[in-house]
């Protein structure tokens, strides 16, 4: 098999993970979807992914477990035993070692931690299909983009920035992918994590204009990760462009260009706005089969 199977492999081994979390995985049924021997199975999910299934399926587990915990008033212990652990002394180790607090102090604190994110590793090698020169076309997702117009409230946003990233990939590449999890993590956010392009007078001296962020109320005053920083931003409208659903999790660089696309030749001022950049920073959220492409613009009412 060429390095594209391979890819695919894991990609396949990642879905049945994702789609049994809540039900016991044999390794022999997992190796099973990827066609390969469980030996080479799990040595390529470990060189494609940095982690053994297990290590995957665990953090994965745990991370559903530190939502339970943030989400509900449950017991530690029935969410041990939800989460597939036999103790509450052997969830409780797993816990501390996987976030850096036990589950106890995490449920009444509910700090930002690095929740597991499924990144489908076809989206990261992407490069492996393009040298293969495979026709990508946007043909395969929908056209149709949405626009809505929402109300921000004053707000907080907690963001990471970058010293050098001009787009997600190299951000990514610069500032790791945990950030998308702790920020996810925290409950109270307006919307999920996204990558910010910044207005000029939001970006530091030694920093690019690309940062990843999310909205928070005026009044969350919980603990904020060493790397990231807060600053308050003022109400206004936002615009939401949103694309449509799409079958196949490959083409998520097609859906989120025809959101731009759309963004990009939209006319506010025949509706009644004004993009107004210099507010607050362009948030892409990125996409995914299921709900598609969204990016959100700041607009001013026209007089």
């Amino acid at each position: 098999m060429g390095n594209w199977d391979k890819i695919q492999a894991v990609q396949s081994m990642q879905d049945y993970i994702v789609s049994h979390a809540e039900t016991e995985i044999d390794m022999n049924e997992l190796a099973a979807v990827s066609g390969y021997s469980r030996y080479h199975a799990i040595r390529l999910f470990k060189q494609y992914t940095g982690q053994t299934p297990s290590e995957y399926i665990r953090a994965l587990r745990l991370s559903q477990a530190a939502i339970q915990l943030r989400d509900t008033n449950g017991k530690v212990l029935e969410t041990a035993l939800d989460s597939s652990f036999e103790s509450h002394d052997g969830f409780t180790r797993a816990f501390s070692k996987q976030f850096g607090i036990g589950p106890a102090a995490y449920q009444k604190v509910k700090p930002p931690i690095s929740l597991f994110t499924y990144y489908p590793i076809t989206h990261a090698l992407l490069h492996y299909k393009k040298r293969m020169d495979t026709e990508m076309s946007k043909e395969k997702v929908p056209a149709t983009v949405t626009v809505q117009a929402v109300d921000r409230p004053a707000r907080k946003l907690m963001m990471l920035r970058s010293k050098k990233a001009e787009d997600y990939m190299s951000f990514c590449g610069e500032m790791g992918c945990d950030w998308e999890g702790m920020m996810n993590s925290v409950s109270e956010k307006f919307d999920n994590a996204a990558l910010l392009e910044l207005p000029k007078h939001l970006i530091a001296e030694g920093t690019s204009a690309f940062a990843a962020g999310i909205e928070i109320p005026l009044t969350y005053e919980k603990p904020i990760p060493e790397s990231m920083e807060v600053i308050e931003l003022p109400a206004c409208k936002m615009l939401y462009f949103r694309g449509a659903t799409y079958e196949n999790e490959e083409d998520f660089c097609e859906a989120i260009e025809i959101v731009a696309e759309a963004m990009q030749n939209y006319k506010p001022e025949e509706y009644g706005f004004a993009y107004a950049f210099h507010i607050a920073p362009r948030f892409n959220f990125g996409a995914s089969a299921a709900s598609g492409a969204k990016m959100a613009v700041p607009v001013v009412e026209r007089k």
